[in-house]
């Protein structure tokens, strides 16, 4: 399996690339995973409505470049389909079994994901209501992936 992640900004922590970058190492064993940035747009604490959906569109345009039209696409999205880990771990699987080997996970910036993007997702996935940063969504989300192959091998680790 070969999975992106694109995702808006750059890791600015040194406990965030490193965090990354273990289960990167982790996820070897399983799989080609690589992570791909764009540069985030800059924008006015202030911003209005009409400025969020242009910053949110140069965003996604950048992202698109990095989309391999054989993947399969999923948005993670506050208004996605919540998945517990198992589940998760059985999503992929299936991808993987219908050849469907290619997947791609964007993480949008501060403002999310442009409604293009969103609608040119094959999956919307939530990992809570909750908003979090995307920095940490990045961790958060290999883990995520880490697990699920831990749980689709049936190794220790899951619990």
């Amino acid at each position: 399996m070969h999975i992106n992640i694109l995702a808006v900004g750059k890791l600015k922590e040194k406990y965030w690339t490193e965090s990354q970058n273990e289960y990167l190492k982790r996820l070897r064993a399983y799989a080609k995973c690589e992570v791909k940035e764009v540069v985030d747009e800059r924008f006015a604490p202030s911003v209005m409505s009409r400025e969020i959906e242009q910053v949110k569109n140069r965003e996604g345009k950048r992202l698109q470049s990095l989309i391999d039209e054989t993947s399969y696409l999923i948005a993670l999205d506050c208004r996605g389909k919540m998945l517990e880990s198992e589940e998760f771990a059985g999503m992929l699987k299936n991808l993987a079994l219908t050849g469907k080997s290619n997947v791609s996970f964007i993480i949008g910036g501060s403002l999310g994901l442009s409604g293009e993007l969103l609608s040119r997702a094959d999956f919307l996935l939530s990992f809570s209501r909750f908003t979090f940063p995307h920095q940490l969504m990045r961790v958060i989300l290999l883990e995520q992936i880490f697990r699920s192959f831990k749980i689709i091998k049936n190794e220790p680790y899951h619990r």
